[in-house]
């Protein structure tokens, strides 16, 4: 594995979005909706820094299904709390095509809160396939393979407190 992001780097860049997000609600009531699974360290590390009254809740999406290679998008909102008029941000790992955090975007509109906002931590460049772009970004990254701070390869490395790129051979082992 290739190191990206050391702990201090996501520490820092997790404070920056933090302050962004404080500044940009000025203390409005907010609902944070985390895209699991590879947001749950990012969500609770980032609800710890923000300021405002909030609410929590999370849907869960996924088109990946142990490989490298995006599938088909599945959502699961039963655990989304009521966001009718309610100021609502979405919080995500990784903003790689961009076709999941569109769909759950489309997803939470349908149920009328007062705005949506979107945060990532990474947004890899050059794998867009939309023109939606995230309001709060943590990190640009190169196009490659990435696990650890949430996100996972087959289920894997999701403890891990850096990111880190996958290499070749770490594509071959067995979980």
């Amino acid at each position: 594995m290739k190191i990206l992001l050391d702990e201090r780097e996501l520490r820092q860049g997790v404070q920056r979005l933090a302050a962004e997000v404080n500044r940009h609600y000025d203390g409005a009531p907010l609902t944070i909706i985390g895209v699991l699974t590879g947001s749950v360290v990012l969500l609770a590390d980032l609800i710890r820094l923000l300021e405002m009254p909030l609410r929590v809740g999370v849907v869960q999406a996924s088109s990946y299904r142990g490989g490298t290679e995006a599938g088909e998008l599945s959502i699961q909102a039963d655990f989304m709390p009521d966001i009718e008029a309610r100021h609502v941000l979405l919080v995500d790992d990784i903003f790689d095509t961009g076709n999941t955090l569109v769909e759950v975007v489309k997803l939470v509109e349908a149920l009328q809160p007062a705005s949506v906002a979107t945060l990532v931590l990474l947004r890899k460049t050059g794998r867009q396939r939309v023109s939606y772009e995230p309001d709060f970004v943590g990190f640009d990254i190169p196009d490659e393979f990435v696990v650890g701070y949430g996100l996972d390869y087959a289920d894997a490395y999701r403890n891990l407190n850096y990111l880190a790129a996958l290499e070749p051979e770490d594509l071959d082992r067995k979980f």
